[in-house]
């Protein structure tokens, strides 16, 4: 025995939804560039269909891949982007592809400087881009089962997990809306909260992941919102995206999140809901701090190269 303690459910967990973090075969990926700063990280698979375009990609001698230079604006390198993406879903080359959404996610060096280009939402797994989304813990003090969370099972027909269960209400950032405007718009659409409800909407920071699948690779952050809702309070969802919902006491969500039929890439948000509110603390969860941590893993400043370095493709600055 080393004298560490135990690895809880909760570590395991957090290590699940890293696993490109801590177990990515890192030596057979590169960085991808645009304008020679570093938007996110390509598998060998990507790299070697991504050559078969050398007007639209350029390898270079380090291995790492940038967009070709004489794409020298927004719309040029979406518009070209936008073609090779196509034909590979034509050619059924990834299957990511098979959930091409007709929804963009723009592609930025940080989340707060200009977009650099648009991609279809369901390919920015292929070159790991950064995607953002937000994510509302609906929750309410049940007069009987005490805390409760509002859980949704997404539809069977949804391109991702499918009949997973979820956080009440979910979505992705795409071109043209804000974080709080994805918010409201999802809250309506997903879960019908009318607009006085919604006024006590609080926004409860972020999390974020660095997730791998099947599919590619996730480096994702969520904007985390709470929102207390009355105990008579029933959310019906208006587009489809939704089986059911369920009203779930908090003792019962703490055994949900280790099951296959949770969405692994929600667990960050349902985990940092548990701790802010006191459920896992320093005495059920021995490694608390290691466990927030991984709720926060630094993705702006993993990706740090320039066209000037030569170094792993994820690495701290």
């Amino acid at each position: 025995m080393n004298g560490e303690p135990q690895m809880s459910k909760f570590m395991s967990l957090a290590r699940k939804f890293n696993c490109f973090y801590f177990n990515g075969d890192l030596q057979h990926c590169r960085p991808f560039l645009v304008c020679g700063k570093q938007v996110g990280v390509m598998q060998a698979r990507v790299v070697e269909a991504a050559c078969r375009y050398p007007d639209v990609f350029h390898l270079d001698s380090s291995g790492m891949v940038s967009l070709h230079p004489s794409l020298n604006s927004y719309e040029e390198r979406s518009a070209r982007m936008n073609q090779v993406l196509s034909q590979w879903k034509e050619e059924r080359l990834f299957v990511t592809l098979k959930g091409w959404r007709n929804e963009c996610y723009e592609v930025r060096t940080g989340f707060a400087d200009p977009p650099l280009l648009k991609m279809d939402r369901s390919a920015a797994c292929l070159f790991g881009i950064r995607q953002y989304g937000v994510e509302i813990n609906g929750y309410t003090r049940h007069p009987q089962l005490g805390m409760c969370l509002w859980l949704q099972r997404r539809a069977l027909s949804k391109p991702t997990w499918p009949g997973k269960w979820d956080n009440m209400v979910a979505g992705g950032l795409s071109v043209g809306h804000s974080v709080l405007d994805t918010a409201l718009k999802e809250a309506e659409e997903e879960a019908s909260i009318p607009a006085h409800l919604l006024a006590n909407l609080r926004s409860a920071g972020s999390v974020s992941f660095y997730f791998e699948s099947e599919r590619g690779l996730f480096p994702n952050t969520e904007f985390v919102y709470d929102l207390e809702l009355p105990a008579d309070f029933v959310p019906h969802n208006s587009d489809g995206e939704v089986d059911i919902f369920e009203l779930v006491p908090i003792n019962q969500v703490m055994e949900r999140i280790f099951t296959p039929d949770y969405k692994t890439t929600s667990c960050p948000t349902t985990l940092d809901f548990l701790i802010r509110h006191g459920f896992i603390n320093s005495d059920n969860e021995p490694r608390l701090p290691e466990l927030v941590e991984l709720l926060h893993i630094p993705l702006h400043y993993l990706y740090s190269q320039s066209s000037s370095s030569s170094q792993s493709p994820i690495s701290p600055q």
